[in-house]
C-alpha cells in the first residue's frame, strides 16, 4: 500500500529506555551451550546488553514518565496534544485502551483523539502515518505517538535466540503540520500467511493462559521456554526481511525520483547487527549510512528502536541539522513498512532513563 503524505513535519523525539541493564556476558548460564559458541554469537548478533524493566512496569509507566519530563521541561505543552497514537503489543490491559489510561493518568484535555495501534516492529512507520492521516483534519495540529514494548517480561530468559536481544524502550515522537509543501512517501505491507513466524502462542482469547501453558520445554536447538513466552522462527524472519525490504525500499525510492546516495541515512528497525549488515550488503549501502549499533546498546525493542536509533546516533546534531531519512520497520505480522521523509532542526532529540 503506497501512501503521501503533505504539509507534516517531525519536530521531536524522546526515546525513554530502563534504568536496569542486563549484560550478554552476565547470562552466559541460562543458555544450553558452550562459551566458545555463546561468544561467537555474541560478537556476529551484536549481543552485549539490554535495558530491561521491572515485572512491575509496564509501557504506559514508560510514557507518562517522558511525557511528564516533557512538560517538566516546557519541551511540550499538554493543553497542545490533540492526539495520542500509542503502538505497541505490551498493552496494561486488554480493556481499557493504554492510550486512554494515559491522558488520564496525566490529566490531558478531553477534546482529543486516543488511539492504540497493535503492531510490533513495523509500528513506527505505522504509527506515524496514522498521525500525519489525523493532522489532516482542521481542528488537530499536535499529535503525539507513542511506541513502546516490555517483551522482556514475555521472553524466556533460556532462549537463546530471544533472550540475549530483547530490550524495553519507549519513543515518544512529536508530529505537527508544517507551512512548509514537503512530500512524504511511504508504504506499508502485511503477510498474515507468516503470522507464525513471530508469536506469542498463549495468554490471548484464542488459547488463555492456565498452568499447562507455563510449562517450560526444550526445543531441538537448545531453547527453553513455555506457550507463553514469545517464540521466534529466526531463519523464517531473517529471509522473509531479505527477501521483502529491498524492494519495498527500492520502489519508495522510485515514487519519490530519488536515488540512495540521496538518502542520509536509512534508519531501520534493529532486530541484530547481523541481520542488518546483510541488509545493508543486499542494498548495497554502506554501514554508516546504515547504523546497527542499538541491539549491542539497547536490545531489540520492536518499533521504539527506530526513534532510539535516530536519537543515539544523530542526537544533537539533528537539531541543528537537516537530514533525508529513510525509515522502514519489519517483524512480527508479518508487517514492513517504511517513509522517505525530512526529519530537523527539531526542538529535542535525547534518551532519558526511567528508574524502575
Amino acid at each position: 500500500m503506497n501512501l503521501k503524505f503533505r504539509n507534516k513535519k517531525i519536530t521531536g523525539i524522546l526515546s525513554v529506555v530502563p534504568e536496569n541493564e542486563i549484560k550478554f556476558d552476565d547470562e552466559l548460564e541460562n543458555y544450553a551451550f558452550s562459551k566458545s559458541q555463546s561468544m561467537k554469537l555474541k560478537l556476529i548478533m551484536g549481543y552485549n546488553k539490554r535495558r530491561v524493566v521491572s515485572k512491575e512496569t509496564t509501557v504506559s509507566d514508560l510514557c507518562i514518565h517522558g511525557l511528564q519530563y516533557l512538560f517538566d521541561t516546557n519541551k511540550l505543552n499538554k493543553d497542545d496534544i490533540d492526539g495520542i497514537v500509542l503502538v505497541s503489543q505490551s498493552p496494561d490491559y486488554f480493556i481499557p485502551s493504554t492510550s486512554h489510561v494515559i491522558q488520564g493518568k496525566l490529566g490531558l484535555k478531553s477534546d482529543m483523539v486516543c488511539l492504540d495501534i497493535s503492531q510490533a516492529c513495523s509500528g513506527y512507520a505505522i504509527g506515524l502515518s496514522q498521525a500525519f492521516m489525523l493532522l489532516d483534519q482542521e481542528d488537530i495540529n499536535k499529535v503525539v505517538v507513542l511506541n513502546g514494548d516490555t517483551y522482556s517480561q514475555k521472553v524466556s530468559v533460556q532462549d537463546r535466540g530471544s533472550g540475549p536481544i530483547t530490550g524495553d524502550a519507549v519513543g515518544i515522537t512529536i508530529v505537527e503540520k508544517s507551512n512548509e509543501d514537503n512530500i512524504i512517501y511511504g508504504s506499508i505491507n502485511t503477510d498474515g500467511s507468516g503470522s507464525d513466524a513471530l508469536i506469542i502462542p498463549a495468554g490471548g482469547f484464542r488459547t488463555p493462559s492456565t498452568p499447562e501453558t507455563s510449562v517450560l520445554v526444550q526445543d531441538n536447538k537448545g531453547n527453553t521456554r513455555s506457550l507463553d513466552h514469545l517464540v521466534m522462527k529466526g531463519d523464517d524472519v531473517f529471509n522473509f526481511v531479505q527477501r521483502e525490504v529491498p524492494p519495498m525500499i527500492n520502489k519508495l525510492l522510485e515514487r519519490a525520483k530519488v536515488n540512495k546516495d540521496d538518502v542520509d541515512y536509512f534508519m531501520f528497525h534493529q532486530p541484530n547487527k547481523f541481520m542488518l549488515k546483510k541488509l545493508a550488503d543486499k542494498m548495497d549501502v554502506t554501514y554508516d549510512k546504515m547504523p546497527n549499533n542499538i541491539v549491542e546498546n539497547f536490545g531489540n525493542s520492536n518499533s521504539a528502536t527506530i526513534p532510539l536509533n535516530i536519537s543515539f546516533n544523530l542526537g544533537d546534531k539533528i537539531l541543528r541539522n537537516s537530514y533525508f531519512l529513510c525509515l522502514a520497520g519489519f517483524g512480527a505480522g508479518l508487517s514492513w513498512s517504511s517513509l522517505l521523509l525530512e526529519v530537523g532542526h527539531l526542538d529535542f532529540c535525547e534518551i532519558i532513563n526511567y528508574n524502575n
